[in-house]
């Protein structure tokens, strides 16, 4: 499945414009200079068959300290801009675009720090934004069809609604509980999809962890960049876990219900829960997939949930290259063999294997890090491929993971296009693909 061109997209007349913001946040453009992409440290001139309308529902973010950095055409040099050209004591701020799910950026924003010395910027993906014959454009491409997290699927109203409905139907259960403020509180797809009835329902289950990832996103040190949202406090019952999946599995049409998200550790701490949920559900239906999302830390705990009904695992993975991985992970009681032991346990038993793969232009496209993954691929027989944005501020990622992490890049595009040539039956996408009604 070919995600080059999933959609016939749309693409500028022309490299725009750089774009910028005012100290109160209010963002110009620069007609002087052309929108930067950052590759790595490198900052680039992004060519227009990787540029696209911002995506609805994406949202702009003003980067605290941080001068835009632009390419001037006259040289097509990068230059900093260093002061507001309108009013210059209005101050000025680089801007980035958050990009909406099942979107995969291709260079990131491109700004410098100023001499102040910014603590990191928070835990979300920083995407390179121009402007343009009226309009904002991004640097990424769309990598899933799936409309299962797109905000039109989410009328407010009714996800207010619905998940009201749902905590007082459930009120004996503490999981929908937990997800009733992940929908109304944390905005999350995921949850909102359970009290919707459509497509993927999460079941976080750990609230603990094995490994400290950099970037972490549900539990960050005190003083460091605040995590985006709360962990689980409490390990649901099999009983509690199984109510949520058959409600989802049975009513909904090619359905997944997953263990593993962003609220909560690693689910593979509490296999032995997840593996009696699932005896539990698949004796009330087989119907859906069941899938979990993991850091494939324990290859044992993996076999006996394939073994119990599991149908598909995502294995979490920011590079192939055991010693960059282990820098972002930074493990408790796991290595890079793990994780390729426990892919390897579910495709002995037949099972579907996806890598959700964590793009960062500069680091994923390096030449030598797509070798690697090219034979992790061949050695597991991967059937799938997740292009997930790199959640993390760029300068704070490049130093966890250090020196020679990125390299000489091949660019995004190219890097898809090498890989669907070199493993034509790979699938490609954003989110779980269902495997079954």
């Amino acid at each position: 499945m070919s995600v080059t061109n999933p959609h016939k997209a749309e693409h500028p007349r022309r490299v725009p414009s750089l774009v910028y913001a005012n100290a109160a946040g209010e963002i110009s453009d620069f007609p002087e200079l052309l929108m930067a992409g950052r590759s790595g440290a490198d900052f680039v001139t992004p060519s227009r068959d990787e540029i696209i309308p911002l995506p609805e529902g994406s949202e702009l973010f003003v980067l605290p300290n941080r001068l835009p950095v632009g390419i001037d055409p006259a040289d097509n040099q990068p230059a900093r801009l260093q002061e507001n050209p309108i009013e210059p004591t209005d101050g000025i701020q680089a801007v980035a675009a958050f990009i909406a799910p099942a979107h995969t950026a291709t260079l990131l924003a491109a700004y410098e720090k100023d001499a102040s010395q910014p603590p990191p910027l928070p835990l979300f993906a920083y995407t390179a934004v121009g402007w343009l014959d009226g309009r904002f454009w991004v640097c990424a491409f769309r990598s899933d069809s799936s409309a299962r997290q797109d905000i039109a699927a989410f009328p407010p109203r009714e996800v207010a609604a619905r998940t009201s409905r749902g905590l007082n139907r459930f009120k004996h259960n503490r999981l929908v509980q937990h997800l009733g403020k992940c929908s109304l509180t944390y905005g999350c797809p995921a949850a909102k999809n359970f009290f919707l009835g459509r497509e993927e329902a999460p079941l976080p289950t750990s609230p603990a962890c094995n490994a400290r990832c950099a970037g972490c996103i549900s539990l960050q040190p005190s003083g460091c960049c605040p995590s985006t949202q709360e962990r689980i406090r409490f390990v649901p019952t099999p009983a509690e876990i199984a109510e949520v999946a058959v409600t989802h599995l049975s009513r909904v049409e090619y359905a997944v219900a997953s263990f593993g998200q962003g609220c909560e550790g690693e689910p593979l701490l509490q296999a032995d829960v997840i593996g009696k949920a699932i005896s539990k559900i698949r004796a009330r239906t087989d119907r859906g997939t069941i899938n979990l999302n993991s850091n494939a830390s324990r290859p044992q705990a993996v076999a006996a949930l394939a073994d119990a009904g599991l149908d598909s695992i995502r294995v979490s993975m920011n590079s192939a290259r055991p010693e960059i991985h282990q820098r972002y992970y930074r493990p408790k009681d796991f290595t890079f063999a793990d994780v390729r032991a426990s892919a390897l346990a579910m495709k002995k038993r037949g099972k579907f294997v996806s890598l959700n793969y964590f793009v960062f232009p500069g680091v994923t496209d390096d030449e030598a890090e797509y070798e690697a993954l090219c034979d992790f691929i061949d050695a597991v027989g991967v059937d799938f491929v997740q292009l997930r944005n790199m959640n993390m501020d760029p300068d704070w990622y490049l130093e966890s993971i250090g020196p020679g992490a990125a390299g000489a890049a091949m660019g995004i595009p190219a890097w898809l296009a090498a890989l669907e040539r070199r493993f034509p039956a790979l699938g490609y996408g954003y989110f779980n693909p269902p495997l079954r009604p």
